[in-house]
């Protein structure tokens, strides 16, 4: 919702606010605007709506800051169309799903199979960088991925451990899996999470539309070569 001193104001800063909407994902929507001071009744309409209060060079009156306390309803004042801006941005980043890299944190090769009343265990060596308790896992075979899951168990001898680093022997044990083999080996790794900005998304989408009228330029061009042909 926004609310700003005068007419113009309303216009640009609703304006400026719809250009944002540049992805699927994302998106500004303006439920109501309009010229004065925020009153009780747009705190109600942003209630129901869940939206946020813009507030531009007005403020709200005493009754509508009192309802807004009661009803959790945000309203945000500025006096610069660019911080409002920003602030929007940021909100719409922080809506963004989330996204994620991965991380290789070490590499295991398995050196004897081990088998107990309860659990087959991979006697292992640590080749480099690092193995933790709730690293997630990979086995590769051969250079071929054959299986990904989860560590149930990481020891250095009888006790258990959070991790062991290049050069230590360790026992691994994982969820669902006992194909283990002498030679495979176990690559450890972690999902990070990376952070996500609604401009990065707009141009991500901006790349894909672009892409989509080229494919789709270069199939009309392609057809139309064809019907020449035949011609």
């Amino acid at each position: 919702m926004v609310k700003a001193d005068v007419q113009g104001s309303v216009e640009a800063l609703c304006g400026s606010l719809l250009k944002l909407n540049k992805n699927d994902e994302v998106r500004v929507s303006i439920v109501h605007s309009g010229v004065g001071a925020v009153n009780e009744t747009d705190v109600m309409l942003a209630s129901a709506a869940n939206a946020i209060i813009i507030a531009f060079n007005v403020r709200p009156d005493a009754n509508a800051s009192k309802v807004a306390d009661t009803e959790d309803v945000d309203i945000r004042t500025y006096r610069v169309i660019y911080d409002a801006l920003n602030d929007v941005k940021d909100a719409m980043s922080g809506m963004l799903k989330p996204k994620y890299k991965e991380v290789i944190q070490g590499r295991v090769e398995i050196r004897q199979v081990m088998k107990f009343s309860k659990a087959l265990v991979a006697g292992s060596y640590v080749l480099d960088g690092k193995i933790f308790n709730n690293s997630k896992i990979r086995i590769i075979r051969d250079n071929i991925e054959v299986f990904d899951g989860e560590i149930d168990s990481l020891r250095r001898f009888k006790d258990e451990v959070k991790e062991v680093a290049a050069g230590f022997e360790c026992g691994i044990s994982i969820v669902d899996y006992r194909d283990f083999r002498e030679g495979d080996i176990i690559e450890a790794y972690t999902m990070e999470e990376i952070a996500t900005d609604i401009n990065e998304a707009n141009k991500a989408a901006a790349k894909k539309r672009e892409d989509a009228a080229n494919a789709a330029a270069k199939a009309a061009k392609a057809a139309k070569a064809e019907e020449a042909e035949e011609e």
